[in-house]
């Protein structure tokens, strides 16, 4: 079960208590009024924990002159102070996070039973910290500053390989960031590289830019970081953290990016009225010529022109899958619809057979590259592909060829020759019969035969068969079929591209 749900916005503290618990627990109440004024969003708040005592070495404990021990120094708080403050962020409905820069900080978190653990991108590849992170039962989220591909790729391997529920942030380290440097195609990199991970965007542009989040949001990401604080006389805002004004006006930017974005998980069902306006402006389908009752309807017998008749089928409904079949005399220049013609739609047998070769594949424990395409052939159409056909799926087709050559139990491959063409076929499953130039030859599993140019070949596999062809390349126009017909025949092949869903 996942636990950082989805639009979830971290509202990140850091040391903008200032050292100050009172402070603290007044940022999270303000910032709690606001969230709780948004809808379609979910909320953390984040501190970060230092074991200050360990994390900065004894000769650099008290140098004023080094920025960060001076800032670290100053801004310390004791445990029961962040005691005091988780508290107060589940008080105000906020889910708690925190991010450790120390293994006894990971043990803080721990104790606290904090919801979620945030990896800063200065130890995205802070291995020792990243192990005892692993080992406590917290989702992770980790930011990206600063790292490589190389680093990318080692720690989403090392958090997948421990079964973490995780995510990473597109985040770029600099305080503020110009808007020129934000780079958010890289939540386009980072969702392409790493797919089914959790991709957001650590956000520290000026503050009141209200126009990156929404292209943030445009882009994909679902998870978003954004550093706040309470300015007051004794506390100023620094210059890349917003106030509550601010994050309001933020929010209500980024619930407008919301709805305008709408639902991207799946197709929407379809708008009628826009189905409507569309169909409108389609070309219906006319008869060029008297059709008789019982005839099926030819692609010589139509035409296509505009406006269509109310319920009349249009170019859209005519494909080569599509049998129509006239039920009543039709005459000239007449509308074809469901009231004169019978429409067959045989796509849904083309898919059936993908997905039969695609568990006959599973079965045979073969992978295919996802971008292999599927050629099924019906040399004698459709209705007789049980019979006569084979579908080939190309793999590469370079100066050299390969392909599965996948048939079904009982079918035939008819009789063809190649003037160029070279192959080989290597049976990796099944048991294929052979004509060679008319002479029978056996093939099981393991067996190779090489078919030269210019011998006439054909098969049949009683148990369905996988073969492996290896070849020349393959050229289109150098297949030669025995039976003409099925040389005459233009519409023998049907393409697959998306068929492994």
């Amino acid at each position: 079960m996942n636990i950082i749900p989805g639009n979830l916005v971290v509202l990140e503290m850091a040391n903008n208590h200032m050292g100050d618990v009172e402070h603290g627990l007044a940022i999270i109440r303000e910032f709690g009024k606001v969230c709780r004024a948004v809808e379609g969003f979910s909320f953390a708040f984040k501190l970060q924990y230092r074991d200050l005592d360990t994390f900065i070495h004894p000769a650099a404990q008290g140098r004023d002159d080094i920025k960060y021990v001076k800032r670290f120094s100053e801004t310390r708080l004791s445990r029961a102070d962040f005691d005091c403050m988780v508290a107060e962020m589940r008080a105000n409905g906020f889910l708690t996070m925190a991010t450790p820069f120390d293994e006894p900080s990971v043990e803080v978190i721990e104790g606290q039973g904090l919801d979620v653990i945030k990896i800063a991108s200065c130890s995205f590849t802070d291995w020792p910290l990243l192990e005892r992170v692993v080992r406590c039962k917290q989702p992770v989220i980790a930011s990206t500053a600063g790292a490589s591909v190389e680093d990318m790729d080692r720690v989403v391997s090392f958090l997948m390989h421990r079964n973490k529920e995780f995510a990473i942030m597109h985040c770029v380290g600099e305080y503020p960031t110009a808007e020129q440097d934000m780079h958010l195609s890289q939540i386009d990199f980072l969702k392409q590289r790493y797919p089914g991970v959790r991709i957001g965007f650590s956000s520290h542009e000026e503050p009141g830019n209200t126009d990156i989040i929404k292209l943030a949001l445009a882009k994909g990401a679902d998870l978003f970081e954004k550093h706040v604080g309470l300015p007051t006389q004794a506390y100023p805002l620094n210059n890349y953290s917003v106030s509550p004004e601010q994050m309001f006006a933020w929010l209500t930017e980024a619930t407008r990016a919301l709805r305008m974005c709408g639902v991207g998980d799946a197709r929407l069902p379809v708008n009628t009225r826009e189905l409507a306006s569309l169909r409108s402006l389609r070309r219906g389908v006319f008869a060029r010529r008297p059709i008789a009752a019982g005839a099926v309807v030819k692609p010589d017998d139509t035409y296509f022109a505009f406006p269509p008749a109310e319920g009349q089928y249009t170019a859209n409904d005519w494909s080569k899958y599509a049998l129509y079949t006239a039920t009543a005399d039709i005459l000239a220049d007449a509308p074809i619809t469901p009231d004169n013609t019978i429409r067959e739609d045989r796509r849904a047998k083309i898919w059936e057979i993908a997905q039969r070769v695609k568990s006959m594949l599973e079965e045979a424990r073969i992978i295919v590259p996802g971008s292999a395409d599927l050629e099924i052939s019906h040399h004698y159409g459709l209705d007789e592909f049980e019979h006569t056909g084979l579908v080939l799926i190309t793999v590469v087709n370079r100066g050299y060829c390969k392909k599965l050559l996948v048939s079904l139990p009982g079918q035939m491959h008819p009789e063809q020759y190649h003037n160029i063409k070279e192959e080989t076929f290597h049976v990796l499953r099944g048991e294929v019969n052979m004509l060679l130039d008319g002479q029978p030859r056996v093939l099981k599993a393991g067996d190779v035969l090489t078919v030269e140019p210019g011998v006439r070949h054909a098969f049949v596999s009683p148990t369905g068969s996988i073969i492996e062809e290896i070849s020349t390349t393959h050229n289109p126009k150098d297949s030669f079929y025995i039976d003409d017909r099925i040389n005459q025949n233009n519409d023998r092949k049907t393409l697959l591209t998306y068929w492994m869903v």
